[in-house]
This record gives structure tokens, sequence and C-alpha cells, in this order.
């Protein structure tokens, strides 16, 4: 998984596959969700992601473990 900002378009990628996006869909305005060909998400972008996001510069990454 990758993430980028982009300061100078104010984007905010979210990438789970390095795989060819066959489809984009605007899920909400200023949210777009790619697919490949098996329909599978690939990326999500945020556009205007400094309006939408609290701190899109910043990342905090946590793994919950399961519970024995």
């Amino acid at each position: 998984m990758k993430v980028i900002y982009d300061r100078e378009t104010d984007t905010l990628t979210v990438i789970f596959a390095d795989t060819l996006v066959a489809e984009s869909d605007e899920d909400k305005p200023g949210v777009i969700l790619d697919y490949d060909m098996a329909g599978n998400l690939v990326s999500i972008e945020i556009l205007d992601a400094s309006r939408r996001v609290a701190s899109p510069e910043r990342i905090e990454y946590q793994v919950t473990l399961p519970t024995p």
C-alpha cells in the first residue's frame, strides 16, 4: 500500500494495488474510487484533500492484533 499527498494539486491518493485501473467512479463529490478489470478496488483519490482531511501530509499507520 502506498499513500501520496501532492501539495501542488492538493490531492491525497491511497494505492492498494499496483495494477492498471480499468474503471473510475466518483463515489461522492471529490472522492474517486479506481477499480481493476476484476472489479477490485485499486486506489482512492481525494481531491481538495486539505479541506477534507485533518492533516493530509501526516500519516498514522496502525495494525490491530486479534485478541486471544
